[in-house]
């Protein structure tokens, strides 16, 4: 996290994805709805809007298209100057240091927030306009905002940001736009929250997310400009389930620290801790036992022998004795003197610095032990950041009763023979199984996924072995490599589509066409092992020429299909067949009629004479002329009678 001044900041191609598990996992996960996790406060904001008293995930909370022509009801401009115009919204500030905004909407803790943004004049590539995400009605800081700068492909063209009490910038989070938003150029951009989570997304791709939103009890949603003037269109604010650890199409991975980073620091320590917050992980894995006299400690194995210099039971040792252990010498002398944390100090070092925890309640515990790491959670006020799992039914059961409002795994070593009822029983958030079995059936993501569950799988440190899980559906990853599977999340957001494509490039779309003319069908396709191309609805093949003598004047359509590992795509193209003297000079000439009936037709064509060629043509049809053909000559000859 990094603090700046105040004057810093921040054809008809139709593609339907599917045909293979992950394409269907994909596109349930985008209508359950999806982003990373959490929750925040949840009252609502007093002031007059348009949306509807109450609303539930799904429902869309604000839809504006400006086409009133002045600003809606419920929107208040608290500063700068703000319009409606030719159906579009203008802001605009006159300098850099005017961070002017308008703010709408209601509170909402878990929501998609989308618009189309267009720069039309900036005082310099820096300047910016944002999505606010967490606004006081009447504008007053602290603030959250979504930016973009005009020049986005800077490295922090795209930020998450807050703007303290104290009127300075707190940038939690920097991107590059994959091309500069630059002036004049609408860019349909996106965030998608949840509690203290948010996505940013540029163009429908994910750029970066963030886990350090610090949520207000009643902020809404508002439109900034700072240093120009950006217009918007179309905004629309959709509330969300509030499951947001499913994972959305095109997202990455959720990073989850095994134990910290512990393959760069000793595990379960608030260094671990320090270096996976600050490599990027989404949580912080960690485990939860008590010490003899009931305070909740850090520490993933029984005893204190393998990360400590002390021995025995973490069960038969008190608070004073564990605190006085070194858990840092045993990794590396640099980190000789680290203590095993308690549950409260391990949170607090969250909460003030950012991320979230997912606790394993570690071995078997009491329902009074369970009870006591709930009342820690809730003393330093992070109900909403912490996920509780663990292999113990009963922790989680014991969990669910006392604090409901926890979300809940389950771990397991094997599967079970039917995931969905146990998550169903008892009230799992996620299905938390071990990276190797999910892989032996990943079978079992999908019936989750439609369930509302995510999947987290454990403990996985490959590249290989994460691209597999990404393949099957996997929402979330514990790895001892927090860093290492960032950059991989990185490598992935950068990666070419590999989602087929088809275009129809022959007969092009909407030609005309007589019936001399023989066009080649052709299909350009990327990323497809089938192709599959009908005219109206009768199977062809690519590179055949079409027989336009036998087709009806008028409209036809084209139809291409192609498959592969990503899904299905297609396309549709028409072209139309017109009547001409030439093309039906072509006809008769290729009629296989006799001579002296191709002679007598072409003299009546090459006399205008179309009336007298379409009733010689009806009178010989089947006689000199083919009948199938003659259907044609008849047709298109009263077409040219009637020119």
């Amino acid at each position: 996290m990094t603090v700046h001044s105040a004057s810093s900041p921040g054809g008809r191609a139709t593609k339907i994805l599917a045909a293979t598990r992950l394409a269907a996992t994909r596109t349930r996960v985008a209508a359950v709805a999806a982003a990373l996790a959490v929750t925040g406060a949840a009252a609502a904001v007093a002031v007059a809007t348009s949306s509807p008293a109450t609303a539930k995930p799904g429902d869309v909370v604000v839809s504006e298209n400006f086409s009133s022509g002045s600003l809606p009801a419920g929107w208040n401009a608290v500063d700068g100057t703000w319009k409606v115009e030719n159906g579009r919204l203008y802001g605009t500030s006159a300098s850099a240091s005017a961070n002017n905004k308008i703010t709408f909407g209601r509170h909402l803790d878990d929501f998609r927030f989308e618009a189309t943004m267009r720069f039309e004049s900036v005082q310099a590539a820096t300047r910016w306009a944002s999505l606010g995400i967490d606004v006081p009605a009447d504008g007053a800081t602290p603030w959250w905002i979504a930016t973009m700068r005009s020049g986005s492909t800077a490295s922090n063209g795209l930020e998450f940001a807050q703007r303290t009490t104290g009127n300075a910038w707190v940038v939690t989070n920097t991107a590059s736009a994959p091309y500069a938003a630059g002036t004049g150029r609408d860019v349909r951009v996106a965030v998608e929250v949840h509690g203290n989570q948010a996505r940013w997304i540029f163009d429908g791709r994910e750029m970066m997310r963030t886990s350090s939103l610090q949520r207000s009890a009643n902020g809404v949603q508002a439109l900034f400009v700072n240093g120009g003037t950006v217009s918007y269109d179309d905004v629309v604010v959709t509330e969300l389930p509030p499951n947001g650890f499913l994972r959305p199409e095109g997202s990455p991975l959720t990073v989850i620290a095994h134990r910290g980073a512990s393959a760069a620091a000793p595990e379960n320590t608030l260094v671990a801790q320090e270096i996976a917050r600050k490599g990027g992980a989404d949580w912080i894995e960690n485990d939860v036992q008590p010490s003899k006299d009931g305070i909740p400690f850090v520490l993933h194995d029984g005893t204190v022998d393998r990360t400590t210099d002390g021995t025995g039971n973490i069960r038969d040792l008190t608070a004073a004795q564990i605190k006085a252990l070194d858990a840092g010498s045993w990794f590396a002398p640099q980190y000789a003197g680290e203590r095993v944390p308690t549950l409260a100090e391990q949170l607090a070092d969250l909460r003030t610095r950012g991320g979230n925890l997912l606790l394993e309640i570690k071995g078997r515990h009491t329902k009074d032990e369970v009870a006591k790491i709930v009342q820690v959670i809730r003393d330093q006020q992070m109900t909403g950041r912490v996920f509780v799992q663990s292999f113990e039914v009963d922790a989680l059961r014991y969990t669910y009763e006392l604090a409901p409002e926890l979300p809940l795994g389950l771990l397991r070593s094997s599967l079970d023979a039917d995931p969905v009822a146990i998550a169903r029983e008892l009230h799992l958030t996620a299905y938390n199984p071990d990276g190797n079995a999910l892989l032996a059936k990943p079978e079992i993501v999908a019936p989750l996924h439609a369930a509302g569950v995510a999947v987290m799988a454990w403990t996985m440190d490959s590249a290989s072995l994460w691209q597999r899980l990404e393949r099957i559906g996997v929402d979330g990853v514990i790895t001892n490599r927090p860093s290492e599977l960032v950059g991989w999340n990185s490598a992935f957001l950068q990666r070419p589509s590999a989602e087929p494509t088809v275009a129809i490039t022959s007969p092009a779309d909407e030609a005309r066409l007589d019936r001399a003319q023989s066009p080649v069908v052709a299909v350009a396709a990327t990323n497809a092992e089938t192709v599959t191309v009908t005219v109206d609805g009768v199977k062809t093949e690519v590179g055949r020429a079409l027989d336009l003598r036998t087709l009806a004047a008028g409209e036809h359509t084209i139809r291409a299909e192609v498959t592969g590992p990503e899904g299905t795509a297609t396309a549709t193209s028409t072209f139309t067949v017109t009547p001409s003297q030439a093309g039906l000079g072509y006809v008769i000439l290729t009629s296989g009629a006799k001579q002296s009936a191709v002679t007598a037709m072409t003299a009546l064509l090459s006399q205008g004479q179309y009336a007298a060629l379409a009733t010689y043509a009806t009178v010989q049809a089947g006689k000199q002329v083919p009948a199938d053909v003659a259907g044609v000559i008849v047709a298109d000859a009263r077409a040219l009678a009637q020119k």
